[in-house]
């Protein structure tokens, strides 16, 4: 056990640390592991958004993260997996005849000035 106080608040530190670390770590292995058993899009899903969160916090390398979720991605490939899209389909505009109004810039309201202050003479003592 350390003695000097730096070093207890450095050790406190690096235990809730390596709390997180194991944590996060478990998280990736219980979500690949829940793909690879039975491969589907939420599961590709959920394994990529684990991946992503360990490369955000600086627990893995980027490399490493791109390598294992195209590993994934070949696996989820190979069982006729696609991952579903996240962005939401847009209805496409439509013309119409009427014609729309022409937009004005806005006239921005002059900002005042601050009356500039003069020095006060001083009163010469007589």
């Amino acid at each position: 056990m350390p003695i000097i106080k730096s070093a207890i608040k450095r050790m406190k530190q690096t235990a809730k640390r390596r709390d997180r670390n194991v944590g996060i770590k478990r998280d990736i292995k219980g979500a690949v592991k829940a793909f690879l058993a039975k491969p589907t899009s939420e599961g590709l899903s959920k394994a990529h958004s684990e991946l992503d969160t360990a490369v955000k916090k600086k627990l893995l390398k980027k490399n490493t993260v791109a390598r294992r979720k195209s590993q994934l991605s070949k696996v989820a490939k190979d069982a006729g997996v696609k991952l579903a899209s996240t962005k939401k389909a847009v209805a496409p505009k439509t013309k119409t005849a009427a014609k729309p109004a022409a937009k004005t810039p806005a006239a921005k309201p002059a900002a005042k000035k601050a009356p500039a202050k003069k020095p006060a003479a001083k009163k010469a003592a007589k």
